[in-house]
């Protein structure tokens, strides 16, 4: 297994799945090296990408294992990449959120996220804000 930030040579995979960005902006995000990858037997598994939530707290907004390779760690394996680059750049605190019917919260709970709020976007589920220290 294998974490790295991309490049744009994995932008059209990713976008083939995440519906949530646009090309533009997953190119800015990618420039930024905001956007890791998760390659196993070097195939292409999945993707965690972030920005900054009030300029100054890092906020994952996607984390997506493909479906083939689930179950296996890769996105608590990702997702605590991604910890440990944030720790190291000295964020004390990161964050991420979910919809509350998903499963995603459960898992986000396991690697030591606490719910910290929430709201209820017009016409959709209500999203669950949560957060770790690290």
């Amino acid at each position: 297994m294998e974490i790295r930030k991309t490049d744009e040579k994995n932008a059209e995979k990713i976008l083939k799945w995440d519906r949530h960005i646009t090309k533009e902006e997953l190119t800015n995000l990618i420039g930024l090296g905001r956007v890791y990858v998760l390659e196993t037997e070097n195939q292409f598994a999945g993707w965690l990408r972030y920005n900054l939530f009030w300029d100054n707290t890092p906020f994952m907004n996607m984390l997506y294992i493909l479906e083939e390779f689930r179950g296996r760690g890769f996105a608590a394996a990702l997702a605590e990449f991604w910890e440990g680059e944030m720790r190291t750049r000295g964020y004390s605190v990161v964050m991420t959120s979910t919809v509350s019917r998903e499963y995603a919260q459960h898992f986000y709970h396991r690697l030591g996220y606490r719910t910290v709020g929430g709201f209820l976007p017009h016409g959709e589920f209500y999203e669950v804000i949560l957060e770790k220290v690290l």
